[in-house]
């Protein structure tokens, strides 16, 4: 059974950092292509960053040049490092491997001061 754990979400002042983590228990974790997406109070969920199998990355405009998505095949981990956060950055984040209707339940990430 696939399983997806987001963790490291917390409340951080604006211009702060933070690392998610997300731990999938799935076989063959490096061959998928795996994605971050945030869903803000009363909006609807949007992908946020995407790293291929081969570690090509792609990322919406609200957060290109802050968020960096990384994985470690090693560990079937994805991460997403958060810098110069911004209050319009407070959401629940989640992973997911794409293509696939898998999701993990997501932590929350606040900003603000």
């Amino acid at each position: 059974q696939v399983q997806l754990v987001e963790s490291g979400g917390g409340l951080v002042q604006p211009g702060g950092s933070l690392r998610l983590s997300c731990a999938v228990s799935v076989s063959t974790f490096s061959v998928y292509q795996m994605g971050w997406y945030r869903q803000a109070p009363g909006k609807q969920r949007e992908l946020v960053a995407v790293i291929a199998k081969g570690g090509r990355t792609n990322y919406a405009d609200s957060v290109k040049g802050r968020f960096t998505i990384s994985r470690d095949n090693a560990k079937s981990t994805v991460y997403l490092q958060m810098n110069s956060l911004k209050p319009e950055d407070t959401a629940v984040y989640y992973c997911r491997i794409m293509g696939m209707d898998f999701w993990g339940k997501g932590t929350l990430v606040t900003v603000s001061s």
